[in-house]
């Protein structure tokens, strides 16, 4: 149902670090680039970074990226965690959303709660 989305960002660069990261071992990576407009995807450009350029003030996003296996969130985890992410919640079973999602929580350098989750065993 979602085409794509698309935050601002305070510090495009840091931003861009931390995505790059994050984003690989999930399959992502850059497939187009405009400007200071970065598009992450698969096959297809699904999440867009761009500098923060209309509206004041911070307001948490809550960020969802479908993992393949645990293993791929164990390393979003750990590539965050080597950016300095902030960590909200170490990998680990989730019960209380599914008996068998598997995700991990941190934050992204302008605050946002990102998360990579799996259903698989």
């Amino acid at each position: 149902m979602i085409g794509h989305i698309s935050i601002q960002c305070d510090d495009i660069d840091a931003s861009r670090n931390f995505y790059d990261a994050v984003l690989r071992p999930l399959g992502g990576q850059i497939l187009i680039e405009t400007g200071d407009v970065f598009g992450y995807g698969t096959t297809q450009p699904e999440f867009f970074l761009g500098r923060h350029v209309t509206g004041d003030g911070f307001r948490e996003s809550h960020i969802a990226f479908g993992a393949p296996s645990r293993s791929a969130v164990e390393e979003f985890f750990a590539a965050a965690v080597s950016t300095g992410a902030e960590v909200l919640h170490e990998p680990r079973l989730w019960p209380e959303y599914h008996p068998a999602y598997f995700a991990a929580f941190v934050r992204d350098p302008d605050g946002n709660n990102v998360e990579a989750g799996c259903l698989t065993e």
